[in-house]
């Protein structure tokens, strides 16, 4: 009996119809799980068959079993609770996008191998630029995350070193080449620490600089640190500025990092994966000021503009620098095209995802302004839950709240340790209440408890019921 190409025409209908039911059905129940899946490590593979199937099995059991045993046992990320972390919302016009996606399955290398989604990338990325008030230079180019996004960015900022021809020569074994040296904030993101790992550059040359009293970059220290290793021999070459750092988004005062970075020379490369789809709201886009003068800035898409996870897009000056760090042309994919973007040509990846479909597509959907009123909510949730927590003695806001995350922690009136150990025990009570899910960090060695706003799923009501939780919860445990 011959056997089918792949499954029947009817049969793939069938259960993209039951696929559709099922996302739409979970999106409007997600609210009911805990947040956290009630599961031990191990659990999960338990219930599955250890070894592949030998026969054919019909999708309707796959499907079956996708609901009973997938579904309730993920980490909710489209939960209204989940608060740990900067939000990542599947939205619906961006979930229908990823569909026709893997429907087209196009590996957009080139622009012969992907036309429609070359110059959609190209497009999207236009309209996030103006979005963001960027000047026309400015071209974007979509990746996975932030990390691989400024991994680029700082592989293109070597590049730019005159003289060192690092691409064709290499760092190693080359006594005539000094320490390369990029500074950074000691609220920057660690994938800044995995990038210049990743480049050769070492961890002893990633300058780690203090911050002022709202955990933004000192520019009096960029300036100090730079004078330093020129001194001593070393070759300066990036400064990262963060706009929203991952623990308590404060923004480094760009226009000054800027005019010291052109002053010395260097490369500017701004991780604003997170502030930066605020800044498509003008009142915010006012505390990124001087974010124009980057030569390089990433913002996600997938954290606050509602597309799945994963894009990133990332905005270069100069993208001549980008390819000529990472332009390489086999004789295999030689085309006869000129004057084309070939995507490949910009990263390390060969192969592209049609991730510019859905951010297409949600831009499309909710417009400019509909992003803009859905943010601004989430900033007002915030204010007003920093608002509660600063009025009550049995807490205390912990850093300023410029946009949608709130820092804070309990007060117990015990030594700072115990008190660590207090607001922890606190957070994870909190956790397992399968209501929410926060995240913490560490500010001047203490910890606190943040609180992520950033769901299209997150109301005020859910903000009232964490407060009040909260408080529930600390005062349980003081007694």
């Amino acid at each position: 009996m011959p056997i089918s190409a792949d499954i029947p025409g009817d049969e793939l209908r069938r259960a993209l119809h039951r696929a559709a039911d099922l996302v739409a059905d979970y999106l409007e129940r997600v609210g009911d799980y805990p947040v956290l899946p009630p599961v031990a490590p191990g659990d999960i593979r338990r219930s599955l068959p250890a070894a592949p199937p030998a026969a054919p099995e019909p999708l309707e059991r796959v499907l079956d079993d996708y609901r009973a045993l997938i579904e309730p046992n993920v980490t909710h990320w489209n939960h209204p609770g989940f608060l740990a972390y900067f939000a990542t919302t599947g939205s619906g016009p961006g979930i229908v996008a990823e569909t026709l996606a893997a429907g087209l399955n196009v590996n957009a290398m080139l622009w012969r191998t992907g036309p429609a989604p070359t110059e959609l990338e190209e497009l999207a990325c236009d309209w996030l630029r103006q979005m963001l008030d960027l000047p026309e230079v400015f071209r974007g180019h979509i990746n996975d995350t932030a990390s691989m996004s400024s991994f680029l960015a700082l592989a293109a900022a070597r590049e730019r070193l005159p003289g060192l021809e690092v691409r064709q020569r290499g760092l190693a074994g080359r006594p005539e080449v000094p320490p390369l040296v990029v500074y950074a904030s000691e609220q920057a993101h660690s994938s800044i620490d995995k990038a210049v790992i990743a480049l050769g550059l070492g961890l002893d040359h990633l300058r780690r600089l203090p911050c002022d009293a709202e955990f933004r970059l000192d520019p009096a220290a960029l300036a100090a640190a730079i004078r330093e290793d020129r001194a001593a021999g070393r070759l300066p070459m990036a400064v990262v500025a963060t706009a929203g750092t991952t623990s308590t988004t404060s923004v480094d005062p760009l226009r000054s990092i800027a005019a010291a970075a052109r002053e010395e020379g260097l490369w500017l490369h701004v991780d604003a994966a997170y502030a930066g789809s605020a800044a498509i709201c003008p009142e915010y886009r006012a505390l990124l000021d001087g974010l124009e003068e980057a030569d390089s800035i990433v913002v996600n898409p997938h954290k606050w503009l509602f597309v799945p996870v994963d894009c990133s897009v990332l905005l270069v000056r100069d993208p001549d620098t980008l390819r000529a760090a990472f332009a390489l042309v086999p004789e295999y994919l030689r085309t006869a095209e000129r004057q084309v973007t070939n995507l490949m040509d910009l990263g390390l990846q060969l192969g592209r995802r049609f991730r510019a479909l859905k951010l297409w597509m949600v831009i499309r959907a909710f417009g400019v302004e509909g992003l803009r009123q859905r943010i601004r909510e989430h900033c007002r949730l915030a204010r007003g839950l920093a608002g509660w927590i600063a009025a009550d003695p049995d807490f205390e806001v912990a850093a300023p709240v410029p946009f949608s995350v709130v820092c804070f922690r309990a007060r117990w009136g015990a030594p700072p340790e115990e008190e660590d150990r207090r607001n922890e025990r606190l957070l994870e009570a909190i956790n397992a209440s399968g209501r929410f899910f926060l995240s913490h960090t560490r500010l001047r060695d203490r910890l606190v408890l943040r609180v992520a706003i950033g769901n299209l799923r997150t109301t005020a009501a859910h903000v009232t019921e964490l407060w009040d939780l909260v408080r529930a919860t600390r005062a349980r445990l003081a007694a």
